[in-house]
């Protein structure tokens, strides 16, 4: 398994010099929220702070500084614009831009754009209007920081807690669908586990999707974190059952779901109510089919989408109830 931490440290390692693009500060409409981050080096690019031409325009800046901070041109032009606030750093007008950069797609930067530039780092003010091609209506502050050792650390840290604290999403199956799925959770912000009881049908699964292979897989229902998502989709209709029968019966879940018909689903909830000591409550819990029934196409990337989004969707309502103490803010450690 290739953790989205380890992509992070292997990024870092890319390098000599790599500049943190974050967004510091948002109002009105904006395409990302405070905290979100990408990384810019010479050559590549980790993350994203909403695409269009404001991560355009951020990219071009990071890549300014990376290249050639505070030389020659730069620092001969005298300062113009507005100070940021609690800062002396000196405002510059657009520099050159340096090989291999993206000056060649930038709009005109717009009236009302403010750019602050010191040693090791630029701050931009822009408003989001037709100025610079995006009609958002909002404003966003990005500030653009070279990274140094103890950034690096701290940015690895923050991934770890994020990580750390990341919604669980169990998928039961690695069969057409269970692939499907699991390469469509793999994008998401969870961390998803295929559990299997045949090693072949493990093989192929995406590297940031950590994979099990057991002869009980009801037992990793019962040793699975309070708000964790289950969508069971095995080969076999009596392990569904078992393991559905495993996941209803806790109170903590955030989505129980199984895939198949209106008929598998009646044939569950007999046996569930007669044979498993369920309730009627915990059944009403069972989302089946997984991703609804009103987009009529069984194609495995079909269902995978349409489940992916029901999952995240419970995962956010979930969350959102939860104690404001279990959460990892957006912002992490880095703005400032």
């Amino acid at each position: 398994m290739n953790s989205k931490v380890q992509s992070l440290r292997d990024f870092l390692a890319s390098a000599d010099r790599i500049a943190l693009v974050e967004v510091a500060g948002t109002k009105g409409s904006t395409p990302r929220e405070k905290g979100a981050f990408m990384l810019v080096s010479r050559a590549a690019i980790f993350g994203t702070i909403g695409g269009g031409q404001l991560e355009y325009m951020a990219i071009d800046k990071a890549r300014q500084m990376l290249f050639s901070p505070l030389e020659g041109e730069m620092s001969a032009k005298p300062t113009e614009g507005v100070l940021s606030e609690g800062t002396a750093r000196a405002l510059s007008p657009v520099d050159p831009t340096p090989p291999g950069s993206f000056a060649a797609t930038l709009p005109s930067r717009g009236r009302g754009t403010r750019i602050a530039v010191d040693e090791v780092r630029a701050t931009l003010d822009v408003p989001l209007g037709p100025e610079i091609g995006q009609c958002c209506g909002g404003r966003v502050e990005v500030l653009i920081r070279l990274v140094d050792a103890a950034l690096a650390a701290d940015l690895v840290a923050a991934a770890e807690a994020e990580e750390a604290h990341l919604p669980r999403v169990y998928v039961f199956g690695g069969g057409h669908v269970g692939q499907a799925l699991a390469s469509t959770i793999a994008l998401l912000p969870v961390h998803c586990v295929v559990i299997e009881t045949r090693a072949e049908a493990l093989e192929g699964m995406p590297e940031t999707v950590e994979t099990r292979l057991t002869a009980m897989p009801e037992a990793m229902v019962r040793n699975a974190p309070a708000g964790a998502a289950f969508a069971i989709l095995t080969h076999d209709h009596a392990l569904d059952f078992l393991i559905v029968a495993e996941a209803l019966k806790r109170g903590d879940t955030a989505y129980v779901g199984m895939i198949g018909s209106k008929t598998k689903k009646a044939t569950f909830r007999n046996w569930f109510l007669k044979s498993a000591a369920g309730s009627e409550a915990e059944f009403a819990r069972l989302v089946s089919p997984i991703g609804g029934d009103t987009v009529k196409d069984k194609r495995p990337q079909v269902i995978a989408a349409l489940a992916a989004a029901e999952i995240m969707t419970a995962l956010v309502s979930h969350n959102a109830t939860s104690s404001a103490d279990h959460q990892i803010p957006h912002g992490r450690v880095m703005a400032g």
